[in-house]
Protein backbone atom coordinates (compact mmCIF):
# COMPACT_ATOMS: atom_id res chain seq x y z
CA UNK A 1 0.00 0.00 0.00
CA UNK A 2 1.40 3.38 -1.07
CA UNK A 3 1.38 6.30 1.38
CA UNK A 4 -0.41 8.70 -0.95
CA UNK A 5 0.61 11.72 1.12
CA UNK A 6 4.18 11.08 -0.07
CA UNK A 7 3.51 10.39 -3.77
CA UNK A 8 5.35 12.99 -5.84
CA UNK A 9 4.26 11.73 -9.24
CA UNK A 10 0.81 13.28 -9.30
CA UNK A 11 -0.76 15.51 -11.88
CA UNK A 12 -1.38 19.05 -10.66
CA UNK A 13 -4.97 19.54 -11.72
CA UNK A 14 -7.24 22.56 -11.46
CA UNK A 15 -10.76 22.09 -12.73
CA UNK A 16 -12.48 25.43 -13.11
CA UNK A 17 -15.75 23.88 -14.27
CA UNK A 18 -17.55 20.56 -14.38
CA UNK A 19 -16.89 20.53 -18.13
CA UNK A 20 -13.13 20.69 -17.43
CA UNK A 21 -13.45 17.54 -15.35
CA UNK A 22 -15.62 15.82 -17.96
CA UNK A 23 -12.93 16.47 -20.59
CA UNK A 24 -10.27 14.97 -18.28
CA UNK A 25 -12.45 11.90 -17.68
CA UNK A 26 -12.55 11.40 -21.46
CA UNK A 27 -8.72 11.63 -21.61
CA UNK A 28 -8.38 9.09 -18.79
CA UNK A 29 -10.77 6.64 -20.45
CA UNK A 30 -9.06 7.01 -23.84
CA UNK A 31 -5.63 6.47 -22.26
CA UNK A 32 -6.88 3.37 -20.45
CA UNK A 33 -8.35 1.95 -23.67
CA UNK A 34 -5.01 2.55 -25.39
CA UNK A 35 -3.21 0.71 -22.57
CA UNK A 36 -1.24 3.82 -21.59
CA UNK A 37 -2.89 4.83 -18.30
CA UNK A 38 -0.67 4.68 -15.21
CA UNK A 39 -1.99 4.86 -11.65
CA UNK A 40 0.43 6.25 -9.07
CA UNK A 41 -1.84 5.78 -6.04
CA UNK A 42 -3.54 2.75 -4.53
CA UNK A 43 -6.71 2.69 -6.59
CA UNK A 44 -7.60 1.81 -10.14
CA UNK A 45 -9.03 4.51 -12.39
CA UNK A 46 -12.49 2.96 -11.97
CA UNK A 47 -12.18 3.05 -8.18
CA UNK A 48 -11.00 6.67 -8.15
CA UNK A 49 -13.80 7.88 -10.42
CA UNK A 50 -16.40 5.73 -8.66
CA UNK A 51 -15.26 7.15 -5.31
CA UNK A 52 -15.64 10.77 -6.46
CA UNK A 53 -19.07 9.92 -7.93
CA UNK A 54 -20.16 8.27 -4.69
CA UNK A 55 -19.28 11.34 -2.63
CA UNK A 56 -21.19 13.61 -5.04
CA UNK A 57 -24.20 11.32 -4.78
CA UNK A 58 -24.09 11.10 -0.98
CA UNK A 59 -25.39 14.69 -0.86
CA UNK A 60 -28.55 13.44 -2.60
CA UNK A 61 -28.87 9.92 -1.22
CA UNK A 62 -27.40 10.15 2.26
CA UNK A 63 -23.90 9.95 3.67
CA UNK A 64 -22.58 6.61 4.98
CA UNK A 65 -21.44 8.21 8.23
CA UNK A 66 -22.71 10.70 10.74
CA UNK A 67 -21.05 13.98 11.57
CA UNK A 68 -17.62 13.82 13.19
CA UNK A 69 -17.18 15.02 16.78
CA UNK A 70 -17.77 18.74 17.35
CA UNK A 71 -14.09 19.68 17.67
CA UNK A 72 -13.30 17.99 14.32
CA UNK A 73 -16.21 19.78 12.61
CA UNK A 74 -15.02 23.04 14.19
CA UNK A 75 -11.54 22.59 12.70
CA UNK A 76 -12.90 21.42 9.33
CA UNK A 77 -15.11 24.51 9.01
CA UNK A 78 -11.91 26.60 9.13
CA UNK A 79 -10.20 24.31 6.62
CA UNK A 80 -13.08 24.49 4.16
CA UNK A 81 -11.92 27.77 2.63
CA UNK A 82 -8.38 26.40 2.28
CA UNK A 83 -9.68 23.22 0.63
CA UNK A 84 -11.87 25.22 -1.76
CA UNK A 85 -8.94 27.49 -2.64
CA UNK A 86 -5.93 25.13 -2.60
CA UNK A 87 -7.35 21.63 -2.91
CA UNK A 88 -7.59 18.68 -0.58
CA UNK A 89 -4.63 16.90 1.04
CA UNK A 90 -3.65 13.37 0.01
CA UNK A 91 -3.41 10.52 2.48
CA UNK A 92 -6.28 11.57 4.76
CA UNK A 93 -8.25 8.67 6.21
CA UNK A 94 -11.60 8.75 8.01
CA UNK A 95 -10.93 7.29 11.49
CA UNK A 96 -12.54 3.96 12.39
CA UNK A 97 -13.56 3.41 8.76
CA UNK A 98 -12.53 0.29 6.87
CA UNK A 99 -10.07 1.34 4.14
CA UNK A 100 -10.21 4.93 5.43
CA UNK A 101 -13.14 6.04 3.26
CA UNK A 102 -16.25 4.93 1.41
CA UNK A 103 -17.18 4.30 -2.20
CA UNK A 104 -14.03 2.47 -3.32
CA UNK A 105 -15.40 -0.75 -4.75
CA UNK A 106 -13.29 -2.18 -7.54
CA UNK A 107 -14.97 -1.35 -10.85
CA UNK A 108 -13.71 -0.91 -14.38
CA UNK A 109 -12.58 2.41 -15.81
CA UNK A 110 -15.61 2.75 -18.08
CA UNK A 111 -18.04 1.99 -15.24
CA UNK A 112 -16.30 4.49 -12.94
CA UNK A 113 -16.34 7.11 -15.68
CA UNK A 114 -20.05 6.54 -16.35
CA UNK A 115 -20.90 6.85 -12.65
CA UNK A 116 -18.89 10.04 -12.38
CA UNK A 117 -20.43 11.56 -15.52
CA UNK A 118 -23.94 10.86 -14.17
CA UNK A 119 -23.09 12.39 -10.79
CA UNK A 120 -21.57 15.45 -12.46
CA UNK A 121 -24.67 15.90 -14.61
CA UNK A 122 -26.69 15.96 -11.40
CA UNK A 123 -24.46 18.71 -10.02
CA UNK A 124 -24.55 20.56 -13.33
CA UNK A 125 -28.37 20.61 -13.28
CA UNK A 126 -28.04 22.48 -9.98
CA UNK A 127 -30.07 19.78 -8.29
CA UNK A 128 -30.60 20.77 -4.65
CA UNK A 129 -28.85 18.48 -2.19
CA UNK A 130 -30.98 16.57 0.30
CA UNK A 131 -28.27 15.98 2.91
CA UNK A 132 -25.80 18.41 4.45
CA UNK A 133 -22.11 17.56 4.45
CA UNK A 134 -21.16 15.73 7.66
CA UNK A 135 -17.93 17.74 7.78
CA UNK A 136 -19.00 21.16 6.49
CA UNK A 137 -22.76 21.34 7.11
CA UNK A 138 -25.09 23.10 4.68
CA UNK A 139 -23.24 24.41 1.65
CA UNK A 140 -24.40 26.63 -1.21
CA UNK A 141 -24.38 24.90 -4.62
CA UNK A 142 -21.32 26.87 -5.79
CA UNK A 143 -19.30 25.61 -2.81
CA UNK A 144 -20.55 22.04 -3.25
CA UNK A 145 -19.47 22.11 -6.90
CA UNK A 146 -16.10 23.61 -5.99
CA UNK A 147 -15.48 21.09 -3.19
CA UNK A 148 -16.31 18.21 -5.53
CA UNK A 149 -13.96 19.62 -8.18
CA UNK A 150 -11.17 19.82 -5.57
CA UNK A 151 -11.95 16.26 -4.42
CA UNK A 152 -11.72 15.04 -8.02
CA UNK A 153 -8.42 16.87 -8.56
CA UNK A 154 -7.00 14.98 -5.59
CA UNK A 155 -8.00 11.52 -6.79
CA UNK A 156 -7.76 11.92 -10.55
CA UNK A 157 -4.31 13.47 -10.08
CA UNK A 158 -3.02 9.96 -9.32
CA UNK A 159 -4.10 8.86 -12.82
CA UNK A 160 -1.51 9.52 -15.52
CA UNK A 161 -3.07 9.45 -19.02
Amino acid sequence: MVDTSKVTERRKLRYLTIDDMLADIDRIVASDKAGKLRCTGNWTAGQAMGHVAAWINYAYEGFPLGPPPFFIRFVLRFLKKKYLRDGMPAGVRIPKTENGTFGIEVIGTEEGANRLRKALERLKRSEESTFDSPAFGKMPLEERISLNLRHAELHLGFLQP
